[in-house]
């Protein structure tokens, strides 16, 4: 099985077992993440639906790219610049295509909400100050 993901601003086509070079992502050497805007999906010569599919991968190293240099100059003005430039990037293995998108993330948000809500409701709840009874006349 094969994917389409977008990272980094760019797409990429992986299937399980590729090695890839990615724009840089958070992470540590040999942490799991997950690729989760897939494009498309498909298995051989057939497009699946692309909706739920995740592409698990594991980062090998966080590297950079080859200099660019970077020359600037304008004719008749001795002006030269000569500048480089290394991209960081990050290697990553893919280690599974498919699967569907874990769908606990949601429930996590929804819990602290549950829990702020009453909190707001409870000073609202209060009962009006009860007025003492006027004195009687002695």
């Amino acid at each position: 099985m094969f994917a389409v993901v977008r990272t980094g601003g760019k797409q990429y086509r992986v299937a399980a077992g590729d090695k890839i070079a990615v724009e840089k992502l958070a992470g540590e050497a040999g942490e799991t993440i997950t690729l989760g805007d897939v494009l498309l999906a498909g298995d051989g010569g057939e497009i699946k639906d692309a909706k739920g599919v995740v592409v698990s991968a594991e980062i090998i190293a966080q590297a950079k790219s080859e200099k660019v240099i970077v020359f600037k100059k304008r004719r008749r003005h001795n002006y030269r610049r000569r500048n480089g430039h290394r991209q960081q990037l990050t290697l990553l293995r893919i280690l599974a295509v498919g699967g569907e998108a874990k769908k606990a993330a949601p429930k996590k948000e929804a819990a602290p909400k549950a829990e702020a809500a009453p909190a707001a409701e409870a000073p609202a709840k209060k009962a009006p100050a009860k007025k003492a009874a006027p004195k009687a006349a002695e």
